[in-house]
């Protein structure tokens, strides 16, 4: 295999991958809302166990192609611990952000809605940019941690962990950076206004890199590794 093809793998599985992810995502929120006849605690629900098993089944398929990392922090995370050559770094994010706009578009083509659609739903305030933070030191340590102690176990742990966060954080833990571009262009469930965006990044990019470094000290990497 060349290095090129082995490239493009990489690329197509991360923007594959991403794009599953979202639609999950968006696809499920529009399905719970519908379904439970306005009953907020039953969609979340069930947005987030499909969110959980969706996750599983997407890092199973494409963990051995590309990592599965679907999220720009996890890459940056990746490659700040040196396991991701530099020059992945934007390749892999691009493709992942264009993913989830892919995916919103499929999930809205789903259920007869327009292509994109600006969200109106608010999700702004220290609380929330707290709760990503949280939600994503959270993701990040998960993977690090399992993936140096327990490798086979990081799927089922990462989904259960985003599983869980859908519940403990007022954020409902987007805790992705593309995922939260994509969803400012979803007036679903799912969604969040354009400009609310910037702060839960914000709030990401720290919460990653606080557990990036925090756990390689608590997880330091074997020889081997």
């Amino acid at each position: 295999m060349t290095a090129g093809n082995s490239m493009l793998k990489k690329l197509v599985a991360e923007f594959l991958g991403t794009a599953f992810l979202l639609a999950v995502v968006v696809g499920s929120g529009i399905m719970a809302q519908t379904l439970s006849s306005g009953n907020t605690a039953i969609a979340l629900l069930a947005n987030a166990l499909a969110t959980g098993a969706g996750l599983i089944a997407l890092i199973l398929m494409f963990g051995n192609l590309s990592g599965a990392h679907f999220n720009p922090v996890v890459t940056l995370s990746e490659a700040w611990q040196k396991n991701l050559p530099t020059q992945f770094i934007l390749p892999y994010i691009v493709a992942q952000i264009l993913g989830a706009f892919a995916g919103v578009a499929a999930a809205h083509g789903m259920f007869d809605l327009p292509v994109f659609f600006s969200s109106t739903h608010i999700r702004t305030g220290a609380s929330q940019w707290w709760s990503e933070c949280i939600a994503t030191f959270g993701l990040i340590a998960v993977i690090i941690s399992t993936s140096r102690t327990r490798p086979t176990t990081t799927p089922f742990a990462v989904a259960a962990y985003i599983t869980a966060a859908y519940w403990f954080t007022s954020s409902t833990s987007f805790a992705n950076p593309a995922v939260t571009l994509a969803r400012s262009m979803s007036d679903t469930f799912a969604g969040i206004r354009p400009v609310d965006a910037p702060g839960f990044i914000v709030a990401q990019l720290v919460g990653a890199a606080c557990a990036t470094v925090l756990f390689n000290w608590l997880y330091p990497k074997s020889s081997s590794q």
